[in-house]
This record gives structure tokens, sequence and C-alpha cells, in this order.
């Protein structure tokens, strides 16, 4: 097997792993945040380094759900100055800051994806959002977070402090494929495992949205004929909330 088929059937087994041990914290993770979408409440999501693309990826997404607002704090991000952010992601005094900027409130629900858990910034956002009455959702790797210290200054881990716990079942160091003659593993798991939770999460807000709202909230594909319309006509109550549009 080379491996690139390893890293495949990787992925394969990582899937799997997600419908055997995470279908329930995906479904309560859905019920939460179908229950404050119902109500007229936004979806914030949150990531720091390459999380932020998970962050993203259910945003502004064809079969998504439209009332996604990704914090997108370009400082820890990684798009550019990778370094720094990797710096900054470790610092304390963010959180309470981007909340207030993009306008969090105790109706909303936050998703903050950290594969380690470990990091300040994560660790302060579910901290101080709980202080301000905001349920959290963390994904993570469980193995990965158990096995590293905190980095923050409670000591605390993401997995620690969330209403709703969601393990991406990536390991700890995140690459899964050994070459010989190479020290470090490669082929990374958690955008895969991460991905995949992310859009099982959406789908099943959804499904819990049938029936509480009309029309569902659901981006049609832009690339479709005849669908901007009916795309931005399901945005307009949102338009004031969510800062990426």
């Amino acid at each position: 097997m080379s491996a690139s088929e390893e890293y495949l059937q990787s992925c394969r087994d990582t899937l799997e792993k997600l419908r055997t041990s995470q279908l329930p914290a995906i479904e309560s993770a859905a019920d939460l945040i179908a229950e404050r979408v119902a109500a007229g409440g936004i979806i914030f999501t949150f990531g720091t380094g390459h999380s932020h693309e998970l962050a993203e990826e259910v945003a502004y997404r064809a079969g998504g759900v439209v009332p996604v607002s990704p914090i997108l704090e370009p400082s820890l991000t990684g798009s550019t100055e990778v370094g720094k952010s990797e710096f900054l992601e470790r610092l304390e005094g963010f959180a309470p800051h981007i909340l207030d900027y993009h306008h969090v409130g105790k109706e909303d629900v936050l998703i903050i994806i950290s594969n380690s858990g470990r990091n300040g910034v994560p660790v302060e956002m579910a901290i101080e959002a709980h202080r301000r009455g905001i349920p959290v959702i963390a994904l993570t790797s469980l193995a990965y977070s158990r096995q590293v210290s905190s980095r923050a200054a409670s000591g605390q881990k993401l997995y620690e402090l969330a209403d709703v716990v969601i393990d991406n079942c990536a390991p700890h160091g995140d690459a899964v494929v050994e070459l010989p003659g190479v020290p470090q593993p490669v082929g990374p798991m958690s955008t895969v495992g991460g991905a995949a939770v992310m859009h099982a999460v959406m789908v099943g807000v959804a499904e819990r949205l049938v029936g509480k709202m009309d029309p569902v909230p659901v981006f049609w594909s832009g690339n479709l004929d005849g669908v901007t319309e009916k795309n931005y006509e399901m945005m307009v109550p949102y338009r004031a909330r969510i800062r990426f549009w």
C-alpha cells in the first residue's frame, strides 16, 4: 500500500470512528443549535490557525445553514503571517473584544474549533462565552488534548469548558502516516474529521428546522441558475448581524 493510499484508508477509518462514537454529541450539538436558530439566534464559529478553515467551511455554503457567522480575526487565522498567528493564539485578552465586536449574545451559540484545545485564545473564548451565558460547542481532538498541558492561564483545556464536546478522532500530533527515514508522521487528519463533523452538525440543524421555519434557511449553490434571489431573500433577516457577508 502506498503512503497516499494509506492516508485515504485512514480518512475512511476516521469517518467510521466519527459515525460510531461521535453521533450522540453531533446530535446534541444539532439540537442546541436548531433551538437557537429557530428563535432567531446566530451560529458563530471560531478557530485559530488552521482551525479557522473549519469555522469558515460552513459559512455561506451550498447546502449549508444560512445564519452562520465565522469569526475570522486576521491576526489569529494564519491566512498571512502564519508564524505570528501561532504566537498570538497563545496569548490571552483577545476573547472579550472579539465577542464584543461581533455582538455575540446569549441568544446565539458559539462553536470553537481547536485540535489541541490547549492554546490561550480558544480556551479564553470558551470561558468568556460562558461568563456571558453563551452556549459553547467544542470540536477538538481528545487524544491530542489529553496528552498535552494547557497553555492557558486558567490551566484548562477547551474540552473541559464546553457544553457539548465533539471529538474529531484525530490522533495525538494529528498526522497519521509514517514514512521510513522520516521521524515525524505526515498527513494531518483533523481537517478531514473536522469538516465532516461540521457539516454533519449543520445537516442535523437543517433537519430539526423542518416544520419550525418556513423556508428552512439553507443556501442553494450559487452556481445554479435562478437561485441568487432565493439566497438573498433568506439572508435578509440576518444581514445586520453577520459581518462575514
